[in-house]
């Protein structure tokens, strides 16, 4: 009964509902040489259009033992050097990385039915410019860091519960405490896709790939 509830749901929804979802026309021709311009102008849009939360994003990445994960993060900026998140070095994410040091980040913006990708390697920031991109943020999230133990296994909520009240503690008298395995990743693309949904399901899709020289640029077909 329960699995076909689920599939009854799943035939029930729709994604672009009229009035929640505008998709706009896009003429690749019309787009800028480099991908960073052309992103840094749909997450503008995305944000206009009231998209909640444009800047977090899929990070996909392979194990050490070559198994493939994903998860929501935060994007922390992009620009010439790439586009940054940060976890801890000693999370799973950073274990990964660590391994091998490739991913794919997914951006999904419902409001505008557009979708970004990205592939590339990545690299670490040095400690200094980690720690300086964790005092930028909030004290919530100096708090997080200084939680630590990420990813490993908790043994109870209470413990949780003690272990961030203090971290808050510290992040409070002291916010310029370092949380030495907090660390800056930088996925440089390799490719960046473009993707906005047509109603006609004549999807756009276009790639950015990099050459050693700039960029091209090719169609895809949806």
């Amino acid at each position: 009964m329960a699995h076909q509830d689920l599939h009854e749901l799943l035939r029930s929804l729709r994604v672009w509902t009229p009035g929640e979802t505008e998709l706009r026309p896009f003429d690749p021709e019309t787009a800028p040489p480099t991908p960073l311009a052309l992103f840094t102008s749909w997450l503008a849009e995305a944000v206009a259009a009231g998209q909640p939360e444009p800047h977090t994003m899929s990070l996909a990445t392979v194990d050490e033992e070559g198994l493939p994960d994903a998860r929501i993060v935060m994007l922390h900026g992009a620009d010439a050097d790439g586009w940054s998140f940060a976890t801890h070095a000693t999370s799973r994410k950073g274990r990964a990385l660590a391994a091998h040091p490739h991913a794919a980040l997914v951006f999904y913006w419902p409001a505008l039915g557009r979708q970004v990708r990205l592939r590339g390697p990545v690299t670490s920031a040095p400690s200094k410019e980690s720690q300086a991109d964790l005092h930028a943020r909030s004290t919530g999230a100096l708090a997080a860091a200084l939680t630590g133990r990420q990813s490993e296994e908790l043994a109870s909520l209470e413990e949780l519960r003690q272990t961030s009240e203090a971290a808050w503690r510290r992040a409070r008298e002291n916010p310029s405490e370092p949380s030495p395995t907090w660390t800056l990743y930088r996925l440089r693309p390799e490719t960046v896709e473009f993707f906005q949904g047509d109603p006609h399901r004549r999807h756009v899709r276009l790639e950015y790939r990099s050459t050693g020289f700039g960029w091209s640029r090719a169609l895809l077909w949806p």
